[in-house]
This record gives C-alpha cells, structure tokens and sequence, in this order.
C-alpha cells in the first residue's frame, strides 16, 4: 500500500484495547491515529490514562496520542471497538450511523442476522451481508463482529470437518485468566483450582460457531444444522485457550483423509498474504502432550490455532485437542485480520 490507513480504538484503555494498541503500532497497512475512552480519561494522553498490563512497554507512537470520548465525529472511518457490553450496543451503532466502519471484538452485535460474524479463513464471504445491513439499517457504515474468544479456534479447528457433515460436538474448555480482563480472578480464587462457571460463556459458545459454519444464502445465513453441547471453565492459566472436541460426523472419514483436511486448511487470508494471517493458520500437533498454551499459544503471533489428539470416540466419532491464544486470535488479532480481509475486497 502507498499509504497506511488512518484508524482509531474505542475502548483502548482496557486489555483488549491495549492489544490492539500493541498491534496497530506498526502495522503495515493501518495506523493508529485516534484512542476513545470513557470521560474520565478524556483529554490525557493515553501513557497517561493507561495501566499497561502487557508484556514489554507501550509503544511510544500510541502513548501520546490523546484519548477522546467515545463519540462519532473527529474519529477516522476505520474503528476498532474493545467496548465493554454494556456501552457497546449505542456507542458502536452510534459510530455506524455517522458512516464509520466498526470492527468490533463486543459481543453485543454477533448474533444480529444481518451482521458478519467473521473468521476469515472459514467464512469469508460472510462479509457480503455488510451490504445487506446498510441497506436494512440505512447506515451510512457498519459493523462486523469477530466471534467469542473459544468461538473461533473451535470455528477453525471443525472447518476441516464442515463437508463431512457435522451432526454433534461437544466441547471443554480450559479458558486462561486473561480472558477475564484486569483485575479478573481473584488469585485465592483461581490458584491451584478450578473454576467451572463462566458467566455467559456457554451460550456463545453453543451458538456462535454454528453461524459461522453456516451457509450465506442471499440476505442471512443458514446455520449448520447441529448440536452442541459446551462446558466452560477458568483455569490456572495466563493467555491460551485449550478445548478439548468430540464430533459427530455423517459421512465417516478415515484419520488419513481428516490429518490431510487439517494440514492442508487454508483460507483467503493465506492467499492473498495478508499481514496478521499466519502462513498456516491449522497446525496439526503429532507429540501426544502438545499443544500447550504456553509453548504454543503465543507462536506465529498468537494467530495460529493448534491441533492435537486427534484419535477415535467411542461415542460419537472423532476427538481432538485445540488450542488458540485467547486475546490475539480470540480477540484484538482476530479483529485486525478481518480489517485486513475488507481492505483487500475493497470495502475500506
């Protein structure tokens, strides 16, 4: 590109927005020009307004920038939302309306049938329905929507599976403390234990990645018609989300045929070589202890989802290990990516 993409942040003191922050800073195709946060932060320079609780320093090129409220107007077109749900559905439609593209990692708009939810290696026409919102809304912008942080590894890792016909899957997860945001889980609460309770995780996971797999046909998308059942749980854990899968299959696939599936899984994002897209975005594990979340979860930049264990069910048909790092790829990456994917259809 002969000139980088001016974009902003809403939310960009909290811990997404800080990854986002991190990875904007020298992106090649867009930069961070605008941060939003909530009054109080208004007006500070954001080194200032801001705790930094990732690894290393903040960039310097984001720390003087000056926070703005949360408001439509001086902002760039291009705006990335790591709002709080309670204030994202009126801010970020807000935004949409006075003709920003809102690239959000909240959950609030993920369901609404005229709204992307986005993986672009597995879904990537999906984006079509942008038109269809506009058009239904009378949005001058709008919104796409990147899905829950277990939501999209466990997307990927069924993609390869998705023309076998995927009837049943059943899935653990053993979700990092990150994904809590900061403070998170009290360290008496979480240390040396197990927490089977996530606030209004399973749902999510129960019926994002079914949209995602689902079908585009005109104006909606049909979901894939299966069931799912989901388990959440906090463990121990920094960043990296570890699920564990079991799926039902119509057809009956040898383990040849899947490994081949999995190994060979690319998208649009590796075809045209977008910047965030790992080269391989399936990396299928043989070591029968991997992966691990920290070993493997921060590899490729964090965008990779890794697979392992995958061997027979005795219930339903096949099981396998999964693992995606929870606020790159389950969030703030994930969100950078699909930007990335509108740039080069030419929707920015």
């Amino acid at each position: 590109m002969s000139s980088r993409i001016e974009v902003g942040v809403l939310g960009a003191t909290g811990m997404v927005g800080q990854n986002f922050a991190r990875l904007l800073a020298d992106h090649p195709w867009f930069k961070l020009t605008w941060v939003g946060a909530s009054a109080r932060s208004a007006g500070k320079k954001y080194g200032e307004a801001t705790s930094w609780r990732l690894d290393g320093v903040m960039p310097e090129s984001v720390a003087n920038l000056t926070v703005s409220e949360c408001k439509p107007g001086n902002a760039p077109k291009l705006v990335f939302s790591s709002m709080d749900a309670d204030a994202a559905t009126e801010i970020e439609q807000a935004f949409a309306e006075a003709g920003h593209i809102v690239v959000s990692n909240s959950k609030n708009f993920r369901m609404e049938s005229d709204v992307p939810l986005l993986v672009p290696e597995v879904n990537a026409d999906h984006l079509a329905l942008i038109r269809v919102q506009q058009a239904r809304r009378g949005w001058k912008g709008g919104i796409i929507t990147n899905p829950n942080c277990v939501a999209v590894p466990l997307a990927m890792a069924l993609a390869p599976f998705k023309k076998y016909g995927i009837t049943k899957f059943i899935t653990t997860s053993m979700q990092a403390v990150s994904g809590a945001g900061y403070p998170g889980v009290a360290s008496m609460d979480i240390l040396g234990n197990v927490i089977p309770y996530i606030g209004g995780e399973e749902p999510k996971v129960e019926e994002e990645p079914l949209k995602i797999l689902g079908d585009l046909r005109g104006d909606h998308v049909v979901d894939l018609n299966a069931k799912v059942s989901a388990h959440c749980n906090r463990v121990a854990v920094v960043d990296g989300h570890t699920l564990t899968v079991s799926v039902e299959l119509t057809e009956k696939p040898s383990f040849e045929q899947l490994l081949s599936d999995i190994e060979n899984f690319r998208g649009l994002p590796q075809e045209r070589k977008l910047p965030s897209a790992p080269p391989v975005p399936l990396v299928y594990m043989t070591e029968n202890n991997r992966p691990q979340p920290r070993r493997d979860g921060p590899r490729d930049g964090g965008m990779t989802v890794f697979m392992g264990r995958l061997r027979p069910c005795s219930i339903f048909d096949w099981k396998f290990v999964c693992l995606g790092h929870n606020t790159i790829r389950g969030a703030a990456g994930a969100a950078v990516l699909n930007a990335e994917l509108m740039q080069s259809e030419g929707l920015l």
